[in-house]
């Protein structure tokens, strides 16, 4: 599953937020050719006075803008409408492409259907460990586009201060939670110890090897530790073209801190680069 969309967590509870109290229109883009500043299925909620998220800015978000707020003096919903934009030189814009943007006024009643709807286009990431990189990680990835999944085999080591957008789940043994993960998620694993981390990462390699449904899995730790690890794995039958498909060590290449919140940017730059955005 490809990233869809690159605005933030935020946005979705912004949303919520606002239309408990007045309705918007969700201005979605529905189809684009050609060159454009944003892909399908980026969004902005346009209210009376303010804003959630962005189309691409420019000519075509203040024409947007200016027929959402239309709508929105009608007195009913109406039904969604398209309309078709060239980001040609009437526009002021030089991409050159299309952008087909789709406008629904909503309301309160909505809510639950459009964050739904809106985070499916979100990419699901299932962290194995709440150490220090993953409280880290998930300070990090909360903010952008995925849903995560947080999974230890330890009680009370999640903070209870967290996004919507993140599901903490204790599970012991810790590797049994793998056959519950979301199809198509990002598998970072990093608990507490080496052999809960062996445990976890032959789990997901035997269910990448039934289903093919495990996008990235990415393993913490040093190329010693993946050489010791990629042994034990082999003689348990797994081969190395499945085991090519692990990442270890994870992270973008070229980054040498070692703190938690350096190692999180290093991975998360890695998942954007491994998995989109669109």
């Amino acid at each position: 599953m490809c990233l869809q969309t690159f605005q933030r967590q935020a946005h979705l509870e912004q949303l919520g937020s606002g239309l408990a109290h007045q309705p918007a229109v969700l201005v979605e883009v529905e189809m684009t050719e050609g060159s454009v500043p944003r892909k399908a299925g980026t969004w902005m909620a346009v209210f009376q006075n303010t804003l959630v998220g962005t189309v691409g800015g420019g000519h075509i978000e203040h024409q947007a803008i200016a027929l959402a707020r239309k709508l929105l003096v009608t007195d009913s919903k109406t039904e969604p409408l398209t309309r078709r934009f060239a980001l040609g030189p009437s526009l002021g814009q030089c991409c050159g492409g299309v952008m087909h943007l789709k406008f629904e006024v909503v309301s309160a009643s909505d809510t639950p259907e459009l964050t739904q709807r809106l985070q499916l286009q979100m990419q699901p990431v299932a962290l194995f460990g709440g150490g220090h990189v993953g409280h880290a990680l998930v300070r990090v990835l909360s903010s952008l586009p995925f849903t995560l999944t947080w999974i230890d085999s330890r009680d009370g080591v999640f903070p209870t201060d967290l996004p919507g957008s993140v599901v903490c789940e204790q599970s012991d043994p810790v590797q049994s939670a793998v056959k519950d993960v979301a199809p198509f998620s990002a598998v970072l694993i990093m608990s507490f110890s080496h052999a809960e981390d062996l445990e976890v990462l032959a789990a997901c390699l035997l269910r990448q090897r039934a289903t093919a449904d495990l996008p990235y899995i990415g393993l913490i730790g040093s190329k010693t530790k993946w050489a010791t690890f990629r042994s034990r794995l082999q003689t348990r039958g797994f081969t190395l073209h499945e085991l090519a498909h692990v990442t270890s060590p994870i992270g973008v290449a070229g980054i040498k801190g070692k703190e938690p919140e350096v190692i999180a940017i290093a991975v998360t730059a890695q998942l954007l680069q491994r998995l989109g955005p669109a």
